[in-house]
């Protein structure tokens, strides 16, 4: 086993040709399952209202409700959890291209953004209908913190003021919730609308619930890392993921857990990526917060396939690790970071390459960039993969997805929708 890889050879063979240009739209990142999922939410809204038409104040108020219950229980983490389970439960016989549709579970972000989008409109509808004082004035209340949250989670504001975003986001939806209460209850509800409203609060509060303190180990091969260690009781399965926090009210941050077999607890790998990890890292803390169970992640999806691709670039190996170690499905490693062994520790690296000793990583120090589209494609061919998972930053995912996909390879990575 080479333990210290030899300057790799660079992808040299040509990438498939693309596909024709129908089916390579479909492959634009504009028509992404998640935007289709939002289109269809809002396309099914619409259908009702065209063919509802006039619609009374009752209709106007379930309608409101029907979406909003859908916007907030698909986020919910034991609907994600199923989700996955009844998707990836579909046999490798079935055909390919079913299975590589079924493999954009991970796309259901858009059910939760076409349900808020069409909740919103309908609930705008009913207020400009209200007569009555003090329910016309909490519903314009309602309707402007509704658009200060769709106006903050658009992908500009997102992505250039995420710990705003996840603020506004939450205490904005509890606020919001609160409203729809109040609202409700001032309306003379029946039992639907109470009982609509009662289960979308239990699933709001239910990961709240699970809210607990507890102790972690960590080790720190270098200041760019930290290996988390955790052993409270919970044995995630391979490819979930488990947040932390050091203020539960703040903010919350997403890791893949890495159980090993046979072991109890699991690992989590934290590496430098702004504020937040890098407080953790030079601090170290002994104890962090954990809420919710453990949720499916998108490399869950492997198993639909009979061979997968693994492409991942500096820490992304963190949620790949866990399956390369359960070897649930025949996987080849394509890993690309700066000094792996310097950076992650001789530990991580042995144990990666004892169970993937046919491994290509590519140490970005020695070699500089590679190309990581044409070196996914030359793993996929060399192996016979199926499919291939990456794990990497935005603008690399989307490069490595799509430059697949375009090319029939079916390819899944993170869409940052959360």
């Amino acid at each position: 086993m080479t333990t210290s890889p030899p300057r790799p050879h660079p992808a040299t063979g040509a990438l498939p040709p693309l596909l024709p240009a129908p089916r390579r739209l479909l492959k634009h990142p504009r028509l992404m399952h998640y935007n289709r999922l939002a289109a269809l939410v809002l396309l099914a809204n619409a259908l009702f209202a065209a063919t509802a038409w006039p619609l009374a104040t009752p209709t106007l108020g379930h309608a409101a409700l029907a979406n909003l219950a859908l916007a907030v229980v698909v986020r919910q983490q034991y609907v994600i959890n199923l989700l996955f389970r009844l998707a990836t439960s579909a046999p490798t016989s079935w055909p390919l291209r079913v299975r590589w549709t079924l493999g954009k579970v991970y796309h259901f972000g858009g059910l939760h953004v076409g349900g808020a989008l069409a909740g919103t409109a309908w609930f705008l509808a009913l207020t400009i209908t209200t007569p009555n004082g003090p329910l016309l004035a909490v519903g314009w209340t309602l309707i402007a913190l509704l658009a200060l949250v769709i106006a903050t989670a658009l992908p500009p504001f997102r992505s250039r003021h995420h710990d705003h975003f996840e603020k506004i986001h939450r205490f904005g939806g509890w606020t919001a919730l609160g409203l729809f209460w109040a609202h409700t209850l001032l309306s003379s509800p029946g039992p639907w609308e109470v009982g609509v409203l009662a289960v979308i609060t239990f699933s709001v509060a239910l990961p709240w619930l699970r809210l607990r303190k507890v102790d972690v180990h960590l080790e720190r091969p270098s200041s760019h890392v930290v290996l988390a260690r955790f052993d409270h009781g919970e044995t995630p399965f391979a490819g979930s993921s488990t947040a932390i926090s050091r203020n539960p009210l703040r903010e919350w941050h997403s890791f893949a857990n890495v159980p090993t077999p046979g072991e109890s607890g699991f690992r989590l790998t934290v590496s430098r990526a702004g504020d937040w990890t890098g407080s953790f890292i030079d601090d170290l803390p002994e104890r962090v917060w954990v809420k919710g169970i453990t949720t499916a992640g998108v490399a869950n999806i492997e198993v639909l396939f009979t061979k997968v691709v693994y492409v991942a670039t500096g820490s992304g190996i963190g949620p790949c690790l866990p399956h390369l170690l359960a070897a649930q499905v025949p996987s080849r490693l394509v890993w690309a970071t700066r000094d792996p062994r310097a950076t992650y520790g001789d530990a991580l690296v042995d144990e990666i390459l004892a169970v993937q000793p046919d491994a290509l990583i590519w140490d970005t120090s020695r070699h500089g960039k590679p190309d990581m589209v044409r070196l996914a494609h030359e793993a996929h061919r060399e192996f016979g993969a199926e499919a291939v998972i990456c794990i990497s930053n935005k603008k690399l995912t989307w490069q490595v997805v799509h430059g697949l996909e375009r090319r029939g390879i079916p390819a899944y990575g993170a869409i940052w929708d959360s």
